[in-house]
């Protein structure tokens, strides 16, 4: 049996007390998660879980209390080129270029004017958005920035990309449409892709595999298998299939909502 590509081996996270005399938080329960090559899953939970503090451990972003991330067998510490991440909000240089936010990763890596170049481009492409490679994020609507980011994270050629929750911005044809696009580019790639989303249909139309978090303090509650054939299209919505596995996670869901309506609001 192959080495899985990403190994997230009893991670928990707790958050110190803001100020003095005030309690620290647990955010995160000792939390393991394998994915192999190619895997594309995603991490489900209500508000305040913990997945995007584990989306941001995988990063190296933060740091864990306990445990240990591998990616490739080694040890993740800090940020690298081997992880490409999209985040909700654009997070592109205003002062850049669709062009140069592409490049941008590949210029800090030291490939070559011409040769990243031709790399953003092929991936502007991938994305749609060959016309306006000489425009700025100002002049561009948001699922376009958002088609920006997911370029320059694929452009950087990671050995997994990190999605957290990167369409909740967006309106919902948009969100739909940009669904079947990363389904489509994952498709043509076969990138390992760990994504987290709150969104319940959103999670089954993209994931081989569903992770589904508890209330905070998070832990792995279930992981749910989704096995619609690829490629996938929109009207896959509407199967039975599709319905029953709604309706199983939405279960698994509420009850974990139910228990932070029980327990007070979740933050963060």
């Amino acid at each position: 049996m192959s080495e899985p590509k990403l190994r997230v081996e009893e991670v928990s996270r707790t958050f110190p007390a803001v100020r003095r005399g005030g309690k620290s938080t647990l955010a995160l329960q000792p939390t393991s998660l394998s994915l192999a090559e190619s895997d594309f899953v995603c991490i489900l939970g209500p508000s305040g879980c913990g997945k995007s503090t584990l989306l941001r451990i995988v990063a190296g972003l933060d740091r864990p209390t306990s445990g240990q991330v591998l990616l490739n067998g080694r040890l993740v510490t800090e940020p690298g080129a081997d992880r490409g991440m999209v985040f909700q909000s654009y997070t592109l240089f205003p002062w850049l270029t669709v062009l140069d936010n592409v490049c941008f990763g590949l210029r800090e890596r030291g490939v070559g004017l011409t040769e990243r170049r031709r790399i953003a481009r092929q991936f502007i492409a991938r994305v749609g958005l060959s016309e306006f490679e000489g425009h700025y994020p100002k002049q561009l609507s948001g699922g376009m920035q958002q088609r920006t980011a997911i370029a320059r994270a694929l452009a950087n050629g990671p050995e997994i990309l990190l999605l957290d929750e990167p369409f909740g911005a967006l309106d919902n044809q948009t969100r739909a449409l940009m669904q079947e696009l990363l389904l489509q580019i994952w498709e043509g790639e076969r990138k390992t892709v760990l994504f987290v989303t709150h969104d319940i249909e959103e999670a089954i139309f993209l994931a081989g595999r569903v992770v589904v978090m508890s209330a905070r303090p998070g832990r792995i509650k279930a992981e749910v298998p989704v096995t619609l054939p690829h490629p996938r299209h929109y009207t896959m919505k509407t199967t039975t299939e599709f319905s029953e596995l709604k309706a199983r996670l939405t279960e698994e869901i509420r009850a974990e909502a139910m228990k932070l309506m029980d327990g007070g609001a979740a933050t963060g």
